[in-house]
Order: C-alpha cells, then sequence, then structure tokens
C-alpha cells in the first residue's frame, strides 16, 4: 500500500519543484480549490494552505479541479481521444459532450469511460460533473455572483444553470424569493466532502454531499424555515472548519460551535437526547428509547435519528443496534465505523 511522505517532505518538494516525487502524490490548495503536481511552477500557496493526496482521484472527489500550470492528469499514459476531450474540458468545463457529441468527435463513449473507470477509479460522465461542479463552487466561492456565474460558465439563462446545480447538488444557487437565507458551503474532511450550512443562529444542516437524502433534507429545511439554501459565507463556517479538522485530528471530543437544529418538538427531544451520550460510548436505539422515556417507541426514534441534519457533532452514529451491529447511517456504514473506531481509540489515549 502506498504511503505518503511526511507533509513537510511534500511541501518541499513543492518549494523546489522535485520531479523525483512528480506523480507520487498531489498537492491541493485550499484557497484556490486546485491541485498540482510537485513540478508546477505557479505561485508557491503557504503550507497551511495545502493538504495532499495520493492520487488524482481523490483530489478530485475531495472538490479540487486540476491546475492548468502544471495539468496534474497528464502524468498519466492517455490516448489520442482522452487527450482530445480533456483539452477540450480544459478550454470549457461546459462544454456539451454527450453520447452523440463524442460520437461525431471519433470517440466511443464506452471504451472513453472505461479509460477513466481505470485511471481516475470513476465514469467519464462523473468526471466532467465534479470538473463543472468545482468550477462553479470556485467562482462562488471567490465572490462571485450566482447570474455571473452561470454565464461565466457558457448557460445562456440563469434557469439553465441553476437546474444543473440542483441536479448534482440538490439546491438551488439563484437569489432567494424567500426573505431568509440558509448559507452553504462545502467543508472537506477525511471521509469526504461535507454540505454545512447556517441560519444566522448557527449550523443547520451538516451532512456528506454523497448522501442519497440531502436533497430531501434541505427542502425540508427550507420549508421549515421558510428560507432558502444558497451558496454563501457565514461566521460560523470558519469556526466549523476548525473545529471538524480538530475532531478528525483527536484533538477535540466535544463541539461548542452554536447550532440551529429545526425538526418536529419529537425529533428535536431525539437529537437533545443524542447529545447526551458520551464521546466513545454508544447505546442501543431502545436505550435511547428509554432515556426520553418512550421506550416503545424504538422505530420511531430510529427514524428521527435517521432525520438528523448535523451529523456528527449531534452524534447518531453512536446508536447501534440491540445486538452490537452497525445500522441505519445515512453516511454509510464504513463511515459510522470510522467515526465510531476515531472516538474509541481516541478515548484510550487520555
Amino acid at each position: 500500500m502506498q504511503t505518503l511522505p511526511s507533509p513537510k517532505i511534500m511541501y518541499n518538494a513543492l518549494l523546489k519543484k522535485d520531479s523525483s516525487y512528480d506523480g507520487l502524490f498531489f498537492i491541493a490548495v485550499k484557497t484556490t480549490g486546485i491541485f498540482c503536481r510537485t513540478v508546477c511552477t505557479a505561485k508557491k500557496p503557504k503550507q497551511e494552505n495545502v493538504e495532499f493526496y495520493k492520487t488524482a482521484d481523490e483530489a478530485l472527489k475531495f472538490g479540487y479541479r486540476p491546475c492548468k500550470v502544471c495539468k496534474p492528469l497528464s502524468i498519466y499514459d492517455k490516448p489520442d481521444f482522452v487527450k482530445k476531450v480533456l483539452n477540450e474540458i480544459e478550454k470549457d468545463p461546459f462544454v456539451k459532450l454527450n453520447q452523440r457529441k463524442l460520437i461525431d468527435m471519433g470517440i466511443n463513449p464506452h471504451t472513453l469511460s472505461r479509460w477513466f473507470k481505470k485511471n481516475l477509479n470513476m465514469t467519464f460522465s462523473a468526471y466532467h460533473k465534479m470538473t463543472r461542479l468545482n468550477k462553479v463552487y470556485g467562482n462562488l466561492r471567490e465572490g462571485q455572483k450566482v447570474t455571473e456565474t452561470a454565464f461565466d460558465s457558457g448557460y445562456e439563462s440563469l434557469s439553465g444553470f441553476t437546474d444543473f446545480f440542483k441536479k448534482t447538488l440538490g439546491f438551488n444557487p439563484s437569489e432567494s424569493s424567500y426573505k431568509r437565507v440558509i448559507t452553504a458551503e462545502r467543508i472537506i474532511t477525511p471521509l469526504g466532502p461535507m454540505l454545512a450550512a447556517a441560519t444566522d443562529k448557527g449550523i443547520c444542516l451538516l451532512e456528506f454531499v454523497d448522501r442519497r437524502m440531502l436533497q430531501n433534507q434541505i427542502l425540508s429545511l427550507e420549508k421549515r424555515l421558510k428560507a432558502k439554501v444558497i451558496p454563501g459565507k457565514s461566521p460560523f463556517f470558519k469556526e466549523l472548519d476548525k473545529q471538524m479538522k480538530e475532531y478528525f485530528e483527536s484533538k477535540r471530543k466535544d463541539f461548542d460551535i452554536p447550532l440551529d437544529p429545526s425538526g418536529t418538538e419529537f425529533q428535536t427531544k431525539v437529537w437533545k437526547e443524542l447529545m447526551n451520550i458520551p464521546y466513545g460510548k454508544t447505546v442501543s436505539y431502545q436505550t435511547q428509547a428509554n432515556n426520553i422515556k418512550m421506550p416503545k417507541a424504538v422505530r420511531a426514534v430510529a427514524n428521527a435519528n435517521g432525520m438528523n441534519k448535523i451529523s456528527i457533532i449531534i452524534p447518531c452514529h453512536r446508536v447501534i443496534g440491540s445486538d452490537g451491529t452497525l445500522t441505519g447511517y445515512g453516511g454509510g456504514l464504513y463511515r459510522k465505523k470510522y467515526l465510531l473506531d476515531l472516538e474509541q481509540n481516541t478515548s484510550k489515549l487520555f
């Protein structure tokens, strides 16, 4: 299994443009959303603004787009048809490359997708969608207005752009017709990117972007708060990112960032009980039901846990089956196991 050198060695390799490390890892710049090779000649970022990935597909999946200077995807031995489509995407991430267009270019769509699956562990369609989404987020993060981003992205209408964004992430980035606005931003974690959203009171959503229920959670949030979720800045996001990093580095057990959970009276009661489960411990759904003095409401408690919109901070991952099995986690059981192992291993150190 490939292991990465120390962050200091990798950062020095970038500073020196050391070709001996080229392709062994990739450098992602958090302030620009770009990932590079060690040989990149662009201006060097500060060390606190970079993170490292073993493969290009990892960097792509965590929301970064390829650098146009060092072209990190060029390390792969690419046939001419792959070079052709990558050149098209580099010129315009929003170029339409459906099956008919690819065939007209003399490219077999299935052969193209197989190459991407083999070398980048994703289909061509997934790569193209991810590139477009990362470009959009980069523009919005840099302060560009939604309308400007839409037209700069090659869309002739704002509705076409918002349809793409809504289908991809589950919410509409256009200006809200509601009086209230919920701002949203992606944050990066070792378990994949998460979507964070905040009201003026605190964090109201924190969920993995690949969760199937994400769109329904956003719609539920908008309806209950009579607000609209749009990409933007919040004074809570910087502190959230800091506390999440500390949590995953085993430096934080408890979160103290303001929260603004939204749910029914029963759901709120269930979520409040989740906050009472100690770090590194687990309880069963039955125990959780007993603790809220509703011992026969096990199924309802499990459903309420599933509707929790603030993952990790409101720790529904600490609830397991009565027989000790891991069940019922919207982010995926592998993530639930990772979080429980992280907490239990950390608890042994203190």
